[in-house]
C-alpha cells in the first residue's frame, strides 16, 4: 500500500477508506509511540463532518486501550486543539478533520507535545507501527485503561487566548463572516462580539453534513455578496477547521494568503518585530509578494507545499511569520500551526493600527498572473517528470524565455494522480498557452490531462 500519511495526515472517504478499524488502531499506534511510555492526556477534537462522532469515538477507543485518557473538546478549530495540547500539558492532540474536502471526506491528524504537526520521519514510525498489529503488547487492564474526560472549557479557554494575541477593540468596525458551517461556526461569533465588532455571520447553521458546500474560504463569492450588500469593513471566510482564512476588502477584493503576509508582514518589520527580517512562504507564492517584500528589504524564505513545512523552516532560522497562498498563516508567537481566527485578529489589528482601509493595504503588493493546470498521469508515474529529459527540456526553455520575469512549478499531488502545472508572468494570454502545452506534454508522455483552475 502507499503512504498511509499524507501532507496533512491521514484523509479519505470516511468509512470506505477512512474506516472506524482505521481510526482505532491510528488512535492506538499514535497513542503508543506518541506517549513514549509515559501517562497522561490527549486532547482530541473534531470539526462538523457527520462522520466525525463516529471516527472520534473509534480513535479514543484505541487511545484508552494503551492507558491515556483523552479529553474530548468536541468541535472545535484545527488550531484550538494545537493550542490546548500546549494549555493542557498533553501527550499530544489529535483533530479528526479533512480541512476543506467534500463532507464525504475525513481525516485524522497529531500534533506533538509542543503543538507541532508531526514530520514525515514520526509519522512512518506510527504507519509501521499500525502495520505491524503485533508490535503493541500494551494491555492494561481494570484501573489502567484509559479515562475519557469530557471537556466544557476548550472552546472558550482558546478564545480568552485569541483576545490576547491583540490589545485592540475591533468597536467602529463592521465585520462580515462566513462560518463554511464548520468548526468556527459558534466560537467566531463570540470572540468578535466579544471584542466589541459589529458581527452579521453566515453558515453557521451546520448539520452534518453541510460543511463547505458552496461557502467557507474556497468559495469566497458567498463572503464577497455579504460585505457588499453590508457594507461591511471586512469579510473573513474559514475552510471546514479554520487553519485558514481568505479575507475579503470592504470593495469585495479577495485578500488571499499572500496578502496578508505583505500586510502583516509590513506592520511587524516597522514595529520591530520581524525576526530575522524574513517571511517563510512556499513554492506556490505569487512572484509579486518576492517583487513587493523586495522593495520594503524583507526577504522571503521558500519551503514545499504545506504548513507543517512552513513552520519547519520557521522553526530552524527562528522567523515568526509565514504561510500559504491559500490562507494557512502562521503567527508563531501566538501559535504553532495555520490558525484562521488568529490571523483574522492580527489583519483587523493592522487595520486599525494603520487607520487604513484594508482595501488600501490590499494594493501593497500586485499580483503576476498566475494559472495552474492539472495533468493527469498514473500514480506511479507521478515523479517521472523529474526524470523525464523532454519535459526537463520544455521546463528549461520556458524558464529561459521568462529571463526571470515568470517561473515554472511543478509539483506532484500528496493524494491524487496529478502533477501539478503552475505557470507565472506578466502576460495572462501567453502563460495560460504555456500551462497547456505544458501539461499537454507531461500527459503525453505520463498520462492524461484534467484541468485545474486558474486565477489571477
Amino acid at each position: 500500500m502507499g503512504r498511509m500519511f499524507g501532507t496533512d495526515g491521514v484523509r479519505g472517504i470516511a468509512n470506505k477508506d477512512l474506516t472506524p478499524e482505521l481510526a482505532f488502531n491510528i488512535g492506538r499506534a499514535g497513542a503508543y509511540f506518541l506517549s513514549n511510555g509515559k501517562k497522561g492526556n490527549i486532547v482530541v477534537g473534531r470539526d462538523t463532518r457527520k462522520s466525525g462522532d463516529m471516527l472520534e469515538q473509534a480513535l479514543t477507543a484505541g487511545i484508552l486501550s494503551v492507558g491515556l485518557n483523552v479529553i474530548s473538546v468536541g468541535i472545535v478549530p484545527t488550531p484550538c486543539v494545537a493550542y490546548l495540547t500546549r494549555k493542557y500539558n498533553a501527550l499530544s492532540g489529535v483533530v479528526i478533520s479533512a480541512s476543506h474536502n467534500p463532507v464525504e471526506y475525513n481525516g485524522i491528524k497529531f500534533f506533538n507535545e509542543k503543538g507541532y504537526k508531526l514530520d514525515d520521519s514520526i509519522e512512518e514510525k506510527i504507519e509501521s507501527i499500525i502495520l505491524d498489529r503485533g508490535v503493541i503488547d500494551l494491555r492494561p487492564i481494570a484501573g489502567d485503561i484509559g479515562e475519557k474526560i469530557v471537556s466544557e472549557n476548550g472552546a472558550r479557554d482558546y478564545i480568552d487566548h485569541l483576545k490576547k494575541t491583540i490589545d485592540t477593540d475591533l468597536n467602529g468596525l463592521k465585520i462580515a463572516i462566513d462560518c463554511g458551517n464548520g468548526a468556527v461556526y459558534d466560537i467566531a461569533l463570540k470572540l468578535f462580539t466579544e471584542l466589541n465588532g459589529d458581527v452579521v455571520v453566515i453558515n453557521r447553521e451546520p448539520n452534518g453534513v453541510n460543511i463547505n458546500v458552496n461557502c467557507g474560504s474556497t468559495n469566497p463569492a458567498m463572503i464577497k455578496k455579504l460585505v457588499l450588500k453590508t457594507k461591511a469593513d471586512i469579510g473573513l471566510s474559514y475552510d471546514g477547521d479554520a487553519d485558514r482564512l481568505i479575507a475579503v476588502d470592504e470593495k469585495g477584493n479577495i485578500v488571499d494568503g499572500d496578502h496578508i503576509l505583505a500586510i502583516c508582514g509590513t506592520r511587524l518589520k516597522e514595529e520591530g518585530k520581524l525576526k530575522n527580517n524574513g517571511i517563510v512562504g512556499t513554492v506556490m507564492t505569487n512572484m509579486g509578494l518576492d517583487v513587493y517584500l523586495k522593495s520594503k528589504g524583507i526577504n522571503i524564505v521558500k519551503t514545499k507545499v504545506g504548513d507543517r513545512y512552513v513552520i519547519e523552516e520557521m522553526l530552524k532560522d527562528g522567523y515568526v511569520l509565514g504561510g500559504e497562498q491559500s490562507g494557512h498563516i502562521i503567527f508563531l508567537e501566538y501559535n504553532t500551526t495555520g490558525d484562521g481566527l488568529l490571523t483574522s485578529l492580527q489583519l483587523i489589528d493592522t487595520v486599525k493600527k494603520t487607520n487604513k482601509r484594508l482595501s488600501e493595504l490590499n494594493n501593497l503588493m500586485v499580483n503576476y498572473p498566475q494559472v495552474l493546470v492539472n495533468a493527469k498521469v498514473k500514480n506511479e508515474n507521478k515523479n517521472r517528470y523529474l526524470e523525464d529529459e523532454v519535459i526537463k527540456e520544455r521546463i528549461r526553455n520556458l524558464e529561459f524565455e521568462f529571463n526571470g520575469e515568470g517561473r515554472v512549478v511543478i509539483r506532484p499531488s500528496g493524494t491524487e494522480p496529478l502533477v501539478r502545472v503552475m505557470i507565472e508572468g506578466k502576460d495572462q494570454n501567453k502563460i495560460d498557452k504555456m500551462a497547456t502545452e505544458l501539461a499537454d506534454l507531461i500527459e503525453k508522455r505520463l498520462g492524461e490531462k484534467v484541468w485545474g483552475c486558474q486565477y489571477n
